[in-house]
């Protein structure tokens, strides 16, 4: 059903999408014999190719898409594949889209140099465009990334993280690079600021809306539907909107026993329980909502670019996150 549903939104730049699959494979072609190997095992990993399809719908609503605009589709796509080689790393997966990860297959040394080695490709292809703008762009994004990343790691040791700590965490870890892939592809067609801050906005917009989503998930469902158990997020000591949400609705000495309930480790009754917690404060409610403020968001930032295939795909994008089940 996702693939069909991502399928329809990205009719308008079917083409397009084939040329970038082709342009970004050449992209990490190495005659280092390990780095090929490493890189034809990645292109085996078929994702969703949510970024490109982002970079090159917001380049045909604001302008025409053109060379500029695939050397940007490749190179967020180089940063986001580099920045998924290290995840599984610090998080030590063994799993990756239904495939053993890079890490457990070539071990961790080789896999945090393949994802060095991506992100000097994204960073060499833009360079030699002469794209100094896309640079400018990407090095603040790989910057908001690691900065995201590392206060959400303060913030899970201590369990203390609050509403205003979490959107800034969510808006540079998952946000930014959405964000980055709809600035870029604005910048590359048009020379319109009015048309790159939309798609800017927009694409912060849709990266909020997104994880929001995924961390409602946590708590609703289950682990066949969203392809991860239900409560993972709870086993892994993080704190996410809506369980933030209900630990304000109770008493100090409440919200305490369910922290350290998180904080000492808990099985599958004990993840139970605080699902129960949060759906029984309307944590999931309250998350729901916020979740639909940001799609609105998103959806008034479109409405600066004239009717078109691309502005509609991009309005049906905003629906297919807001109402996903995995």
């Amino acid at each position: 059903m996702i693939k069909k549903q991502l399928s329809d939104i990205s009719k308008p730049i079917h083409g397009e999408l084939l040329i970038f699959e082709k342009l970004f494979k050449d992209s990490i072609k190495s005659k280092g014999g390990l780095v090929d190997l490493i890189a034809r095992y990645l292109l085996r990993q078929k994702g969703k190719k949510i970024r490109p399809l982002l970079v090159l719908l917001s380049a045909k609503v604001a302008g025409e898409i053109n060379e500029r605009t695939y050397r940007g589709a490749v190179l967020v796509e180089l940063l986001h594949t580099a920045t998924l080689i290290h995840d599984d790393v610090v998080d030590n997966a063994d799993k990756r889209r239904g495939f053993w990860s890079i890490n457990a297959v070539f071990k961790n040394k080789a896999s945090v140099l393949m994802g060095d080695y991506l992100l000097a490709r994204g960073l060499m292809i833009a360079t030699e465009g002469k794209d100094f703008d896309f640079l400018g762009v990407i090095t603040n994004t790989v910057k908001r990334m690691s900065e995201g990343e590392l206060l959400q790691i303060q913030k899970t040791r201590k369990l203390d993280i609050d509403e205003e700590t979490y959107f800034r965490v969510i808006s540079d870890k998952t946000a930014s690079l959405l964000e980055t892939c709809c600035q870029i592809g604005a910048l590359s067609s048009s020379d319109n600021p009015q048309f790159h801050e939309a798609m800017r906005v927009f694409g912060e917009a849709i990266g909020i809306t997104f994880q929001i989503r995924d961390d409602i998930l946590d708590y609703e469902g289950s682990s066949r539907l969203i392809g991860k158990p239900v409560g993972g997020d709870i086993k892994e000591k993080k704190i996410t909107l809506p369980l933030i949400y209900s630990l304000k609705q109770v008493p100090t000495k409440e919200a305490a026993r369910i922290r350290k309930m998180i904080k000492s480790g808990t099985d599958n009754d004990g993840v139970n329980e605080i699902i129960n917690f949060v759906r029984e404060h309307k944590g999931i409610e309250y998350a729901l909502e916020t979740a639909h403020s940001y799609s609105e968001k998103a959806r008034e930032a479109l409405k600066v670019f004239p009717g078109s295939q691309s502005k509609d795909a991009l309005e049906a994008l905003i629906d297919f996150i807001i109402e996903r089940k995995n």
